[in-house]
């Protein structure tokens, strides 16, 4: 080919010289191959490293002609050997031009048949940018799925009309339903990393009308040794929809305000207890204390830290209730912090037994932070809830008289207590996603309570994180709260979680409307009345400035709850919505006695109003 093109297609040159060359360059052809190793690689999974050795051999091919031809020239190794250099040049250029090129072609060859003759999934990568075309090389390598990306959808401008690797890029109007079908598009899979959340749910909820499976790429820091394995590709996850970017906290000081410290932990077994054990154990602590009641919970996370290598910690089973068992903790290991997690959460349990109630979120609380107290522990972080803010339930209001007796205790102890407040936790034991979840697996509608329901949401992760940074940025007294952006409709978020599952609402999976559940409320509150925020280091946490209570009588009134009133529930909850003045009942049995204790009070101040007036009239 060279010497054809060398001389205008034609024969015009020795046929017996050419003859001769041909097995000395055979030869160093031979030995140039064998050297780099080219010959090695897989053609199909050609890729830059190949074409890289093929030039390396090429290369050598030709320096080797060129220095021996030139050699020979001088010392006349073999009398009248000769190859013209332009000849070897152009040789070079054919040959890696042939060997590269033709590798290239059989392997989109081999690919293009294989997508064909084989079952593969139609696809189109939203994003074509470098996460894109990651993707698209990660999908390709699959040796399990077979993949056809049709098209990239990018709708930058610059882009318009090119392609990359020979797939189209389209805008994203162009991704119609037509255009779904016609093309039998199985999955969109969003690879664009620098969308925003907001922008994310519209485009979510703009491609689950076209009854096609959505996926999404992980962030690149969960790539594995910064490369993309196509499993790692899954469905949008809940927290993916919440409308905001997940909240982070770096603050140096959390590094250091655990080193050396024994902390104890109650309700270790549960979502956000194990999850603040985790997150402990990775800080130079001196030991962890892990409490539950829940045996075989506990013993998984036991098991989970011992898989890890964990070996500064003691599990214990003990209940809160008990005091003489928590004095017994508190002596035998006198911890110098106690993040208090335990506690009963559901509402509509709660609602039907509130002595269970005020046993374990009150009286636990109380009796656990009476001996942190006198065994003078560094800090005191209790978990509260969203649902304590001006409380529609028992369970609520019993959150809410634990804060107010942690408040009273600050008073008087040495001891720095803090509070943090936040909304629903996905994946918690018991929340609603698992239950949408098991019901779109089992096939079954979604049960919601109402169709205007909304809630504010938070990782665990970012549960676990708000209650470690309590602990380091309290002072003692403080409420944490969390601004965690626009509260969630919980219909919409039912109704993307079964398109996104690749089911159509309500043709595949409907939602079914229950009413509200006892205590109940429709939408969830981070601030009750009269309390408003200061601002922290960190833009997305505030501090709640509570309302000023009568520290002694309420303290007093607590304790005297603790200790009487056995199973007698509506003597309890009497009590509770006297001590706490904006508990009113939802949807519940006890809102006959909201009126009971307006009137109660109204005798109160009418009584407190006349003594005073007979104090001034005798003065």
């Amino acid at each position: 080919m060279a010497y054809l093109v060398r001389f205008n297609f034609t024969l015009g040159f020795e046929l017996n010289q050419f003859l001769v060359q041909i097995p000395f360059l055979l030869t160093i052809t031979l030995f140039s191959f064998l050297l780099v190793g080219s010959y090695k690689s897989v053609i199909r999974h050609t890729g830059f490293t190949d074409v890289v050795n093929v030039f390396k051999s090429v290369s050598l091919i030709a320096t080797s002609s060129v220095l021996f031809v030139l050699l020979n020239q001088s010392i006349n190794i073999l009398p009248g050997f000769t190859i013209p250099i332009s000849i070897i040049v152009i040789h070079a250029l054919f040959s890696f031009v042939a060997l590269s090129g033709s590798r290239l072609i059989f392997k989109f060859s081999y690919n293009n048949l294989k997508c064909k003759l084989s079952a593969s999934k139609n696809i189109l990568i939203y994003g074509a940018g470098e996460s894109g075309i990651i993707t698209y090389n990660a999908l390709l390598s699959n040796t399990n799925t077979k993949f056809n990306v049709v098209s990239f959808i990018d709708d930058d401008i610059k882009k318009k009309g090119k392609h990359i690797n020979g797939v189209k890029i389209i805008p994203f109007s162009k991704v119609t339903t037509d255009y779904i079908q016609d093309n039998f598009i199985k999955e969109i899979i969003v690879a664009s990393q620098t969308i925003e959340a907001k922008n994310l749910i519209e485009l979510v909820d703009s491609l689950t009308d076209l009854n096609v499976e959505i996926k999404k790429v992980p962030a690149i820091e969960k790539w594995i040794n910064g490369e993309l394995n196509s499993n790692q590709i899954k469905q949008f996850q809940v927290e993916d929809l919440l409308g905001r970017a997940p909240i982070q906290i770096d603050n140096p000081n959390l590094l250091n305000e655990f080193n050396g410290e024994t902390v104890l932990v109650t309700g270790a077994a549960g979502s956000i207890g194990s999850e603040l054990v985790k997150q402990l154990s990775n800080f130079d602590v001196k030991k962890l204390i892990l409490v539950d009641q829940a045996e075989s919970a506990l013993y998984d996370v036991q098991q989970e830290l011992k898989q890890n290598g964990k070996k500064n910690y003691t599990a214990i089973v003990a209940d809160i209730r008990d005091g003489l068992r928590i004095d017994s903790i508190f002596q035998d290991h006198k911890p110098t912090m106690v993040f208090h997690a335990a506690a009963y959460k559901h509402v509509p349990l709660m609602e039907a037994s509130p002595y269970e109630a005020i046993k374990i979120n009150v009286n636990g609380s109380k009796l656990l932070a009476d001996t942190a107290s006198r065994y003078n522990v560094k800090k005191f972080v209790f978990v509260s809830t969203d649902k304590a803010v001006n409380p529609t339930s028992v369970m609520g209001a019993t959150k809410r008289m634990a804060e107010m007796y942690i408040s009273c205790l600050q008073k008087e102890s040495k001891t720095k207590f803090i509070t943090t407040r936040f909304g629903n936790v996905l994946g918690s034991n018991g929340s609603v996603i698992p239950l949408f979840k098991k019901q779109i697996e089992n096939g079954k509608a979604l049960t919601l309570t109402h169709k205007e329901i909304t809630r504010y949401f938070m990782t665990i992760p970012e549960a676990s994180q708000l209650v470690l940074e309590a602990g380091t940025m309290g002072k003692g007294g403080e409420i944490f709260i969390f601004d965690m952006g626009e509260s969630v409709k919980i219909y919409d978020l039912a109704k993307n979680m079964i398109k996104l599952s690749g089911l159509r609402f309500p043709e595949d999976i409907d939602i079914k409307i229950t009413g509200l559940r006892p205590g109940e409320k429709l939408y969830e509150e981070l601030l009750a009345n009269g309390e408003n925020t200061l601002s922290t280091y960190h833009k997305k946490i505030m501090i709640s400035k509570t309302r000023d209570l009568d520290y002694k009588q309420v303290k007093s009134e607590i304790e005297e709850l603790c200790i009487t009133n056995r199973f007698q529930n509506n003597n309890i909850v009497m009590k509770m919505k006297r001590l706490i003045p904006e508990y009113k009942s939802n949807n519940s049995d006890y809102e006959k006695f909201d009126k009971r204790v307006q009137t109660y009070k109204k005798a109160k101040n009418i009584a407190g109003s006349n003594n005073k007036s007979k104090t001034l009239g005798s003065i």
